[in-house]
């Protein structure tokens, strides 16, 4: 039979390492954000300066979190002085969970001045022989056509006769249109 929780909630060693953020959950998900975050905030600024609440709601397109927070203290101490205070503390007829955050905020390295965005590295991709010989070749050594307006120049070796005879075999193929009368 495994160990039953404190009747305040987690075990000591259930609510993870000291942290400047508290993972709030067993929210009611019923309630909207801006609601949820505003009372959050007046319940834990209480025990010291919050930075962040971070809350989603149920039914909100695309989002994870559903009943759960995430609170940023300025310091440790006052996180834990309020996740001992307020454990299982009824919040919308529901009695909170209050664990340590796994990470740290952004916002915490924001504040110290010590905050590196994160970089984006490219994907490396491979390139077989054949894209390298499409895409890294120089360009084609073929002159480009030159635009007819029915005067050959010198530099053309087309005589008159030979394009009057390829205009004829176009003719030939091409087929003929009624006219109606």
């Amino acid at each position: 039979m495994p160990p039953k929780e404190a009747p305040n909630g987690p075990s000591p060693k259930d609510v993870g390492s000291p942290n400047q953020t508290l993972y709030v959950k067993n929210l009611n998900d019923k309630i909207h954000k801006t609601e949820l975050k505003r009372a959050l905030y007046m319940l834990f600024s209480t025990y010291g300066s919050v930075l962040d609440i971070i809350t989603q709601r149920v039914g909100a397109r695309k989002q994870s979190m559903r009943g759960q927070a995430h609170v940023v203290f300025r310091d440790v101490h006052t996180a834990t002085q309020a996740m001992r205070s307020l454990q299982a503390f009824e919040l919308f007829s529901k009695k909170m969970v209050i664990v340590y955050g796994r990470g740290t905020s952004n916002i915490i390295p924001k504040l110290r001045g010590t905050f590196e965005a994160p970089v984006a590295t490219p994907p490396v991709s491979e390139q077989t022989a054949l894209q390298q010989s499409i895409f890294n070749a120089p360009p084609g050594t073929v002159p480009p056509k030159p635009v007819g307006n029915g005067v050959s120049t010198a530099d053309e070796k087309v005589t008159i006769g030979q394009s009057d005879a390829s205009m004829e075999e176009d003719e030939d193929d091409a087929a003929m249109e009624e006219d109606s009368d």
